[in-house]
C-alpha cells in the first residue's frame, strides 16, 4: 500500500492519549427512529436496509464494501432500521483488506461513537460513526468489523451482497490476522452506508435506485462486476466531480408495493435522500412489479416515478430515469406484461419529469425479438444482464448528466 491509509493510521495512534485509549461508557445513537440525519461529505458505498433473520448474540462479523470515491475522515453508518429492540455493537473496527478475511498490517482501526467504543443502536434508528483520521483510496476494499454482543430479535442488513464477508466467535474486532474468521457470510450485516471526504470539494455521488439487476445478480461474485461498479470505475476514469456510487438495489424490489424489501417509494428517503453528497439518483425499476401480474398498469408506474421525482427534487436531488429492460422468455411474461411495460417506456422516454432518460431498454434487447434480451448480455434467466450486460449498462449512462446542476 502506498502512503495514505496506512500511514496515516499510525500518526493517529500516535498522538491518541492514554485516556482516549481506555474503555469509555457506550454512546447512544441520538438518530430517532426511521431518521434520515445524513452524514457531512460523500457517500463511497451504500447497500440498502432490509430485514436479515435474527441477531446472534456473541457474533463478529468482518465485512467487506468496495470503495468508489476516496477520501479522508471516513464515516460508517450502522443501522437497527428493522430491529425491535435496541442493538449494541462493540470492538468496531475498520482497515482495508489484504486477501480473504486478513487485512493489510497497520490498517485496522478502532471507530468510535461521540468518543465511545460502544454504541446502542435505538429499535428503527441508524448510527454514523465519528470521522476516522486519514485517508482511504478509492476503488479499494475496506472492511469493517464488528461484534453483537446480546443481539436478538429481528437483524437488519443486506442479503445478496455478491461479495464474501466473513463472521467468527469471540473478541478479534481488532486484530489483523483472519485466523479466527473461519465462517463465511454472503450478507452485510448492520451496515448501510459509508461515507468520506473526497479530495476535491464539493465533490458528490450518485444513488442507483432499483431490483436484482441494480444489486448485482448474474454479474460474477467477488469481482464488483455489478453496473453500478461499472459506472464507478468510469467516473474515478473521468475524474469529475461525482465520484461516489451508491448501489441502492434490492433483489425482487417493486416501485410500488413492499415484498422484497420496502417498496422503492417507502425506502427513497433512507437510501437516497439521507446519503451524504448525492447529486443524482439512476431510477431503474419496474419490472417487479409488472411481471408480478398484480393488476399494476403502466399509469399505476407512472404515478409513482413521478412521486420519487418530486420528493428527490424537492431534496434538491437530479433524477435520470432508465427504461425497463425486456423480460420474455421467463414463466411471469405474457403478452400483457409486455404491454404495459412498453407503455412504461414510453412514458418514461417522452416524460419531463425527469432530468435525464438513459434507455437501458435499448441496450439490452436483443435486435431480432425485441422482447428478450440480447443473448451475448443474458445471464441466463432472460432477464438479468451477465458481466458484458452490466459493463453495457454502465457504458450507456451519459456521465454529464449526473452532475446535474439543481
Amino acid at each position: 500500500m502506498t502512503g495514505g491509509f496506512g500511514r496515516c493510521c499510525r500518526i493517529a495512534a500516535a498522538l491518541l492519549t492514554a485516556a482516549a485509549c481506555q474503555s469509555a461508557p457506550a454512546a447512544r445513537a441520538d438518530a430517532p427512529p426511521g431518521s434520515t440525519a445524513r452524514a457531512t461529505g460523500v457517500v463511497t458505498w451504500a447497500a440498502s436496509a432490509d430485514r436479515l433473520g435474527e441477531g446472534t448474540a456473541g457474533q463478529g462479523y468482518r465485512l467487506v464494501v468496495r470503495t468508489s470515491v476516496g477520501g479522508s475522515h471516513l464515516r460508517v453508518r450502522f443501522t437497527n432500521a428493522f430491529g425491535d429492540r435496541p442493538l449494541t455493537l462493540d470492538g468496531v473496527h475498520a482497515g482495508l483488506r489484504a486477501q480473504g478475511a486478513a487485512l493489510r498490517p497497520g490498517s485496522n482501526r478502532p471507530l468510535t461513537f461521540g468518543g465511545a467504543r460502544t454504541v446502542t443502536v435505538p429499535a428503527g434508528a441508524v448510527a454514523w460513526s465519528d470521522p476516522l483520521p486519514g485517508r482511504i483510496p478509492a476503488g479499494t476494499d475496506l472492511v469493517v468489523s464488528l461484534r453483537t454482543p446480546d443481539a436478538a430479535g429481528p437483524a437488519t442488513g443486506h442479503w445478496m451482497a455478491m461479495q464474501t464477508s466473513y463472521t467468527g466467535r469471540g473478541e478479534h474486532t481488532a486484530e489483523e490476522s483472519g485466523a479466527h474468521w473461519t465462517r463465511t457470510t454472503g450478507s452485510w450485516w448492520y451496515i448501510d452506508s459509508v461515507a468520506v471526504r473526497p479530495a476535491r470539494a464539493p465533490g458528490g455521488a450518485v444513488v442507483a435506485l432499483g431490483d436484482s439487476i441494480t444489486d448485482g445478480w448474474q454479474s460474477t461474485a467477488d469481482l464488483n462486476r455489478r453496473w453500478p461498479d461499472h459506472l464507478a470505475r468510469r467516473l474515478a476514469a473521468a475524474g469529475g466531480p461525482v465520484q461516489g456510487v451508491a448501489d441502492e438495489g434490492i433483489s425482487g424490489n417493486r416501485v410500488l408495493a413492499d415484498g422484497a424489501g420496502q417498496a422503492v417509494l417507502r425506502r427513497l428517503d433512507r437510501d437516497v435522500l439521507s446519503q451524504p453528497g448525492v447529486r443524482t439518483v439512476i431510477l431503474f425499476a419496474g419490472v417487479n412489479d409488472i411481471k408480478a401480474h398484480t393488476g399494476v398498469t403502466a399509469a399505476d408506474l407512472a404515478a409513482g416515478y413521478r412521486e420519487i421525482a418530486r420528493r428527490a427534487h424537492a431534496a434538491g436531488i437530479c433524477v435520470v430515469a432508465a427504461t425497463v429492460g425486456p423480460f420474455k422468455g421467463r414463466p411471469e411474461w405474457d403478452p400483457a406484461a409486455e404491454a404495459v411495460r412498453q407503455e412504461v417506456n414510453r412514458f418514461l422516454r417522452g416524460s419531463t419529469d425527469f432530468d435525464a432518460v438513459t434507455d437501458f431498454d435499448r441496450v439490452l434487447r436483443s435486435p431480432y425479438d425485441p422482447e428478450r434480451i440480447l443473448p451475448l448480455f443474458d445471464g441466463g434467466d432472460h432477464l438479468h444482464p451477465d458481466d458484458e450486460g452490466m459493463r453495457a449498462l454502465a457504458d450507456a449512462v451519459a456521465l454529464d448528466s449526473l452532475d446535474c446542476p439543481r
